[in-house]
């Protein structure tokens, strides 16, 4: 037997949330999807996530959201990890850290499903290496849960093929986020890892990374402060989408996946609480 494991990349603001809402339902029934992972760090206004959108995304069809390095923008959030086990945050953070580097998941076929996430460290903020703290959660996954899906938030795509490789063969999935750009590297690894350095971003494309243009130009063109508030135009979905053999673990494929949506007019609604700005980030 075999499942289908839908792994999207970072929910931009409300028209990423859009997307999700208007288009996962029907992509879970026609691509016979078992299990969806959503990176939801910046879900909330381009930065952090509420407990009301976590519960959008969930009843959108989401069954695990991952986090990274906004995982705290938010103080709604606490209370979220402290007590949710479909919400996740880099296991690599400080051990004082409120929250949870990996949980299990439950498809509704009965399979148990791992699900983990680390951070990088180049071009990042400082963090414990991700290695012995992959290894050790994967230490921590019972022995009989052989379907093990990890999310690398890193900014180098170097750091992210080489996670890939590390992994190759222990887990059944490794995909990258935090760039909000996807690659083309999608490919199953020689042990059985279906791979991929970043699925990109679920959001508005007509943007700098999910960033109004004219507001990232400024800020690159003169250097100024420039608040970096969420765009609208070419919301799409993207992921990619891996089957795997449930008896394994193994990848049996893996493919990109990106799905248009309608594009909406208004980037904020009561759900963002604040816009997230953040000068010169994402």
């Amino acid at each position: 037997m075999s499942m289908n494991i839908l792994c999207l990349g970072d929910i931009i603001g409300r028209p990423g949330r859009q997307v999700i809402m208007e288009c996962l339902p029907d992509f879970i029934k026609s691509r016979n999807v078992d299990l969806v992972v959503a990176n939801a760090e910046n879900s909330a206004g381009g930065s952090g996530l509420t407990p009301a959108i976590f519960d959008k995304l969930l009843a959108a069809g989401v069954n695990v959201c991952t986090m990274g390095d906004h995982t705290y923008r938010r103080r709604e959030v606490i209370k979220l990890l402290e007590t949710s086990s479909q919400l996740i945050r880099p296991g690599n953070f400080p051990k004082e850290s409120i929250g949870k580097g990996w949980t299990l998941a439950k498809t509704a076929g009965g399979v148990s499903v791992a699900v983990l996430q680390v951070m990088g460290r180049v071009y990042m903020d400082p963090i414990d290496s991700p290695y012995p703290v992959i290894d050790r959660m994967l230490e921590e996954v019972p022995r009989d849960v052989l379907v093990r899906v990890v999310d690398f938030h890193a900014e180098a795509s170097s750091e992210k093929v080489g996670m890939g490789w590390f992994l190759d063969g222990r887990v059944s999935v490794c995909f990258g986020t935090h760039t909000h750009t996807p690659t083309a590297d999608a490919r199953v690894l020689p042990g059985g890892t279906a791979f991929i350095s970043d699925v990109g971003m679920t959001g508005p494309y007509a943007s700098v990374l999910g960033r109004r243009t004219e507001r990232v130009l400024k800020f690159f063109t003169t250097g100024m402060p420039q608040m970096f508030d969420v765009a609208t135009g070419d919301p799409r979905m993207s992921g990619i989408l891996a089957t795997i053999d449930e008896k394994t673990g193994k990848a049996v494929s893996i493919q990109r996946v990106e799905v248009h949506g309608t594009e909406q007019t208004v980037a904020y609604d009561a759900d963002d609480n604040r816009p997230g700005y953040r000068k010169g980030g994402y």
